[in-house]
């Protein structure tokens, strides 16, 4: 019976995917299996800690990355079970055994929103010209949705690159198979994220290697939909996010004007 402890013979010590006769080493297993399945996650989370130490400080960064896998853990948690946030998804846990899972939801998936949500702040900062205000946390709400627009619906297809088929909608979805509610959602766990960290820490200095993250990510997402064969699906990730950066301009470009005409002064 799988999850059960076997008594029976010595050898056969287990329960799940863990032998307690060597857990150090079936931990290990694990995660280098996480490493080796996942690597590209590994590479931007390699560049979130990076820019995330110069901007926030390696303190805040470390709390920022605890905050928000926490967050993101528990809005997994609850919507494979009651569909809220993100609406109602399972993931296959077809690689258990082969990376780290905590409960039913690879541990991989929720430390992604980590650097999505960092990405998501540093772009909304560099917008507004500054780091806190309700007006920063809004907008990194929503360009973590506007991500999720391109990623979610490339990853409902993982069975045709080398994510693999890790979990699925059991109702399907209207925009390729993902629920609209998935989006709602992603743009509540970013409020949620950004807007506990900015409440309990100062100011932050250096976002432009968090904005280099977050389009590293979009084009990383939009080269897989083209490579897998979705030209309607990057048409509508492109347009969309040509527009986000279109409409985010402007106001940059205005508040530098103002910034550098007050330095002037």
């Amino acid at each position: 019976m799988a999850g059960s402890i076997n008594l029976e013979n010595a050898d056969q010590f287990q329960y799940g995917e863990w032998d307690f006769r060597n857990p150090m080493s079936d931990l290990l297993t694990l995660i280098i299996g996480t490493l080796t399945l996942r690597p590209y996650v590994f590479v931007f989370l390699a560049i979130y800690l990076a820019a995330a130490s110069r901007d926030l400080g390696l303190r805040r960064a470390l709390a920022f990355t605890g905050w928000a896998w926490a967050v993101a853990f528990l809005a997994e948690f609850s919507s494979t079970r009651t569909g809220i946030p993100f609406g109602l998804y399972h993931y296959t846990e077809a690689t258990r055994g082969q990376e780290l899972f905590l409960a039913n939801a690879p541990f991989m998936d929720s430390l992604s929103f980590t650097f999505l949500a960092y990405a998501s702040f540093c772009l909304a900062r560099l917008c507004l010209g500054r780091s806190r205000g309700a007006a920063v946390v809004f907008l990194s709400g929503l360009l973590m949705m506007l991500l999720d627009v391109v990623i979610d619906p490339l990853a409902v297809r993982g069975d045709r690159w080398f994510l693999g088929q890790i979990f699925y909608y059991p109702e399907g979805g209207v925009y390729f198979g993902v629920p609209l509610s998935n989006f709602l959602g992603w743009a509540v766990v970013g409020w949620v994220i950004v807007g506990g960290f900015a409440w309990l820490t100062g100011e932050a200095r250096h976002p432009r290697g968090g904005v280099a993250l977050y389009y590293g990510v979009l084009a990383f997402n939009l080269a897989v939909t083209w490579w897998i064969g979705e030209p309607l699906l990057l048409a509508l990730g492109l347009v969309l996010h040509a527009a986000a950066l279109a409409l985010l301009w402007v106001p940059t470009q205005s508040w530098t004007s103002i910034r550098l005409k007050e330095r002037s002064l």
